[in-house]
């Protein structure tokens, strides 16, 4: 199988060279390029065209956004943003997953070389996921595997399995949603078609701290229902979204007859913190049968198993079809391990997340 090409946009030279210096060493990744600001890159991409373009936001001539657009319009690429963890860098980097950008890469504002060397695998689970990414053209625009080699932790590392099924003395649903390489469009979409009256909701969008909060913040001006960052002992009541903060794991608890959240530390899961594996999970023993479990595009398998538990509890469990996933590797394997009743469309969505409360809990068939 040939390299995955990659092209690097960045106004920093020292960026430029790490990166590429970095890239080149992953597995099954190559440099083709890298260019100042996009207005070089088109030049030179038109050469050689990229499986992957790596895209910085604040630049001379043309900044990423207005790039990101256009090549959005013209000629679709996968693109991942490589931005910096300042509040104003998330919010803009908001910005650029909305208009199609599939994955993030943070950059620190110091000690720049260090974080990325000890990146190394995110950036390679960033750009293999980005190749995958199926990607369709928008409207007009406006005037390698695992390198470290650390061993790859399942759900136990924060919760223990339990035999035990979720207490019956409430009916209040709860809807746990977990997704990835494509995520944040996807979210998008449904969180925004969904009434004040929809039950509460759980969600784990891999994406690094910093921007979580921004992301949150640009989905909640978007919706009728209220849209947070989750934070520690948050009650999850209908109308409201708590999306999981970056670099935390967000499991769901009972508290009497409500349903809380907790915020914890910990090691990654299924290489992700936060990670869908532990959401799900605590929301087979939280709420069991009471759940709406539904697990959307993105790379690799985080979700699969703990989707799989929340489907033995009785709990009804969708995945996201292929058609119209960006990346189809959580749903496939969740599909594959037997822990879903059903695929649907991301357009059919919503309207499964509005209707199921209506017939008084979640059913099955």
């Amino acid at each position: 199988m040939a390299d995955t090409k990659v092209f690097i946009v960045d106004d920093s030279a020292v960026v430029r060279q790490v990166l590429t210096g970095l890239l080149d060493s992953l597995p099954g990744v190559t440099v083709i390029g890298a260019a100042p600001d996009p207005i070089f890159a088109m030049t030179r991409m038109e050469k050689d065209w990229p499986d992957v373009i790596i895209l910085d936001i604040e630049m001379p001539r043309m900044d990423g956004i207005t790039f990101l657009k256009k090549l959005m319009h013209e000629r679709p690429t996968p693109v991942v943003i490589c931005s910096t963890l300042t509040a104003k860098g998330a919010e803009v980097t908001m910005q650029a997953m909305s208009a199609g950008a599939v994955d993030i890469i943070t950059k620190p504002t110091v000690n720049l070389k260090g974080f990325l060397q000890d990146s190394k695998t995110l950036l390679a689970d960033a750009i293999k996921g980005a190749a995958h990414a199926r990607l369709k053209k928008t409207g007009p625009p406006p005037s390698k595997s695992q390198i470290d080699g650390s061993p790859k932790l399942n759900a136990d590392a924060i919760l223990a399995p339990s035999n035990r099924t979720a207490m019956s003395e409430t009916t209040d649903q709860v809807v746990a949603i977990g997704t990835s390489t494509g995520g944040t469009q996807a979210l998008e979409y449904v969180l925004t078609r969904l009434p004040r009256t929809t039950p509460g909701i759980v969600v784990v969008q891999h994406m690094p701290e910093a921007f979580t909060a921004a992301f949150a913040k640009r989905l909640d001006s978007l919706c009728q229902i209220t849209v947070k960052e989750a934070e520690q002992n948050d009650r999850v009541i209908p109308g409201l979204a708590l999306i999981a903060p970056g670099g935390k794991h967000m499991l769901l608890r009972r508290s009497g007859a409500q349903y809380r959240v907790e915020i914890k530390d910990g090691p990654l899961v299924s290489r992700h913190r936060p990670s869908v594996d532990v959401l799900f999970r605590s929301t087979a023993q939280a709420a069991g049968k009471n759940a709406l479990g539904i697990i959307m595009t993105g790379m690799g398998d985080d979700g699969a198993h703990g989707l799989k538990e929340l489907h033995d509890t009785g709990a009804l469990t969708i995945a996201q079809d292929e058609a119209s996933c960006v990346v189809y590797g959580m749903p496939k394997e969740a599909v594959k391990l037997g822990g879903t009743d059903g695929e649907l469309p991301l357009s059919a969505i919503p309207n499964l997340i509005i209707q199921s409360p209506s017939r008084g809990k979640f059913l099955k068939g």
